[in-house]
C-alpha cells in the first residue's frame, strides 16, 4: 500500500506496546488482537511506535518487530505510519529504513528532542530524512514532549517539500494548527490533528483528521465523529464530541496517556499488560471514572 498526501485523513489510532508481566517483552498476540480491534473499527491506517507506543522504552529491535507485527496482522487493509523518532537525523533515517523493511508504508517522527534545536536545524532534519526518500514522511509536532516546537511559518514551509506528506499537530494551541492550514493552503498535504479533544473542531476549521490515542480504545466511536462532519451533520458531530470528552481527559492530563489507554482496553478485555518503567500505573482511585466513560460510549 502507497501512502501519500490524499490517503493521510481519516482516524488513525496511536496503538500502545503490550507488554508481558513486569514489561519484560512485547506481547505480540496482545499487539495483533489491539490491531484486529482498531481494523474491525473502521479507522484509515494505523500508528505504531509513537508515545502512546512507549518508543522511548523500546529497543531498536523491538520497534521493528512491533511494527513488523501489525504489517502482518493488518494485512494491507489501512496503511501504517511507522513512529521513527530519534535525537539524531542519522538514527532517524536508520529507524526509517528498519520500517520500511518491516512493511510499514510512512513514517512519522517528532522533531529531534532533549538539545534545543534552531528552526533552520530543525528544517534540515526534516529536509534531509525526505531527502533520503526510504519512506514518505508525516511531520509530527509535539512541543510538549520534545522542548522543540514547529512554528506553523516553519510547518508550511515543511509541507513544501518533496517527500512529506503531511503533518500531525499536538500543539494544545489549536491557533497554532488553524495557522498553519492558513499557510499551507495550496500544498496538497495533509494536516491532522494529534488531541483528541480537538478532534471536531479541527475537523471544522480544515485537518483532514487525527492521528488519536482514543482511537486505539474506542475506535468506532471516533470514526462516527469523523464521518459525522464529513455528511454535514454537525449537532450530531457535537453531541458525538461531548459524548467522548470523558474519556478524551483521561489521554491528556496526569498521569499521562500511556496508562490510561492501556488500562482501558484492559477493561475492556484487551489486557495489554504494565507500562514500563519508570512510567506510573494507572491511580486506582480514577478507575471508576474511566469505567464509566468507557460504559457511556458502549465499550464495556
Amino acid at each position: 500500500m502507497t501512502a501519500d498526501a490524499d490517503g493521510l485523513r481519516g482516524v488513525i489510532p496511536a496503538i500502545p506496546t503490550p507488554f508481558t508481566a513486569e514489561g519484560a517483552e512485547v506481547d505480540e498476540a496482545a499487539l495483533r488482537l489491539v490491531t484486529r480491534h482498531v481494523v474491525e473499527g473502521g479507522v484509515h491506517g494505523i500508528m505504531t511506535t509513537g508515545g502512546t507506543g512507549e518508543f522511548p522504552h523500546l529497543s531498536r529491535e523491538e520497534r521493528r518487530r512491533v511494527t513488523a507485527a501489525v504489517v502482518a496482522e493488518a494485512a494491507g487493509a489501512v496503511p501504517i505510519y511507522a513512529g521513527t523518532a530519534a535525537c539524531s537525523t542519522m538514527e532517524a533515517i536508520a529507524l526509517a529504513e528498519d520500517a520500511a523493511a518491516a512493511g510499514a508504508d510512512a513514517a512519522i517522527l517528532t522533531p529531534p528532542y532533549y538539545f534545543g534545536i534552531p528552526e533552520e536545524s530543525l528544517y534540515g532534519h526534516f529536509a534531509d530524512l525526505a531527502r533520503a526518500a526510504v519512506l514518505p514522511v508525516v511531520v509530527y509536532n509535539n512541543p510538549l514532549y520534545t522542548g522543540n516546537n514547529l512554528s506553523p511559518a516553519l510547518i508550511a514551509e515543511l509541507m513544501g517539500l518533496d517527500g512529506i506528506i503531511g503533518l500531525k499537530q499536538s500543539n494544545d494551541d489549536l491557533g497554532q494548527l488553524v495557522e498553519a492550514l492558513r499557510l499551507s493552503e495550496g500544498s496538497g498535504r495533509s494536516l491532522l490533528t494529534g488531541i483528541d479533544s480537538q478532534l471536531y473542531a479541527a475537523l471544522c476549521v480544515g485537518a483532514r483528521g487525527i492521528f488519536s490515542t482514543a482511537a486505539a480504545i474506542v475506535p468506532a466511536q471516533i470514526v462516527r465523529l469523523f464521518e459525522l462532519v464529513e455528511a454535514g451533520d454537525h449537532a450530531g458531530a457535537l453531541a458525538q464530541h461531548r459524548l467522548l470528552q470523558p474519556l478524551n481527559r483521561f489521554l491528556e492530563y496526569d498521569p499521562g496517556y500511556v496508562s490510561p489507554t492501556k488500562e482501558a482496553l484492559t477493561m475492556m478485555g484487551l489486557d495489554c499488560g504494565p507500562v514500563r518503567r519508570p512510567l506510573p500505573d494507572f491511580p486506582a482511585a480514577d478507575r471508576p471514572a474511566l469505567r464509566a466513560a468507557l460504559g457511556a460510549l458502549g465499550a464495556l
